[in-house]
């Protein structure tokens, strides 16, 4: 009898997956969401900073034709993911009203935008750090045992799944712009630096109660609009050494998650591709449907985010089913489902 192929095994969970779906029974109690604009879902609308993503046009194309505080069209990636995992509603900010009473039962957002793995960087911006993040998880934890009950808290805690979006934003937001940075380290000594603050987050979580945590790699950074337009030097194509940057930086984290999962033998850590998937996708648009990868849907699509995508910003598009990119550094609703379908065999492993 010939052995069963990887690949049926994968999709004989994701058949078993959908039966479950379709009982009305989620795959998990909770998702717990860390990290920055990526995911953030509106936790920045409470707080002192000009990142932010709480007015027209952000949100024109959500359930609610409402801005929400996410930095896209309409959903993020994490929202097809909840939506896949068997949820019928979001993780709420955990500084917005939803969150508390039984809507801390399946889990909550704690992600800033600007933040990233270096604390310094969200100091620079306003935004809530990663350090700051786990502090409000452990508040989280006392109001759950609160409400449901010391047994039932535990089994959300460990039975829940954690996601993190870091790194972008430490060196797009931080590093690059920053002379007293790159001036006296190389992108791979800022890397190292940034997953020595990655090692240390996992294994905070972990003392925490994570068991299953997904976190995603660094995007191609020379791909973003944004990027194009401050580093290209005049060109239209992705940067090569940003990218490169995202590519060793990726590697180095692959290589410090395995270390992890040799020290932590129940953890179950899946770090997320993400680099080739949007790769792909910009340099391959018309594959997936698209037919803009270099510039944003919101104003020019050069070099507008958050503020600079507001209401009035001049050549914004009427459709952004087309374009990669929703602001200049943000994907759209239409890249983000494309994200989500792309990861989720990836991700098979924390469900299992």
């Amino acid at each position: 009898m010939k052995p069963i192929s990887v690949m049926l095994l994968l999709a004989l969970q994701i058949c078993f997956c959908i039966v479950g779906i379709a009982r009305g029974q989620s795959l998990v109690p909770g998702v717990m969401v860390f990290g920055d604009s990526v995911v953030d879902t509106g936790n920045n609308n409470h707080l002192l900073t000009l990142v932010k993503a709480n007015f027209p046009p952000y949100g024109r194309d959500f359930s609610s034709r409402l801005p929400t505080g996410r930095f896209c069209n309409g959903k993020l990636a994490t929202d097809f993911a909840v939506e896949t995992l068997g949820f019928s509603s979001y993780p709420p900010p955990y500084f917005s009203s939803e969150a508390q009473g039984e809507n801390l039962l399946t889990g909550v957002n704690f992600a800033s935008a600007a933040s990233g793995y270096w604390d310094k960087t969200a100091l620079l911006y306003g935004a809530v750090s990663l350090n700051q993040q786990l502090r409000n998880f452990k508040e989280y934890q006392i109001k759950v045992k609160a409400i449901a009950g010391e047994g039932n808290a535990t089994e959300l805690i460990r039975g829940s799944i954690y996601l993190l979006s870091a790194g972008s934003s430490d060196y797009v937001q931080n590093y690059y712009i920053n002379p007293f940075i790159n001036k006296l380290q190389t992108p791979d000594q800022f890397g190292d630096l940034l997953l020595h603050s990655f090692n240390s987050f996992i294994k905070k979580l972990y003392d925490l109660g994570a068991r299953r945590i997904g976190v995603t790699s660094l995007p191609p950074l020379g791909c973003l609009p944004a990027s194009i337009t401050l580093f290209g030097k005049g060109k239209n194509s992705c940067v090569t050494r940003l990218n490169s940057d995202a590519i060793g930086f990726n590697y180095k984290l692959r290589s410090a998650a395995e270390a992890l999962k040799k020290n932590y033998p129940d953890l179950k850590l899946v770090i997320f591709d993400i680099f080739n998937p949007l790769l792909d996708i910009v340099q391959n648009p018309t594959k997936y449907e698209f037919f803009e990868a270099r510039k944003a849907c919101c104003g020019t699509g050069t070099i507008e985010t958050s503020l600079l995508c507001n209401a009035n910003s001049i050549g914004t598009c009427t459709d952004a089913s087309g374009y990669v990119f929703w602001d200049s550094f943000h994907p759209s609703e239409a890249a983000n489902k494309a994200l989500a379908e792309a990861l989720l065999l990836q991700g098979i492993g924390l469900i299992s």
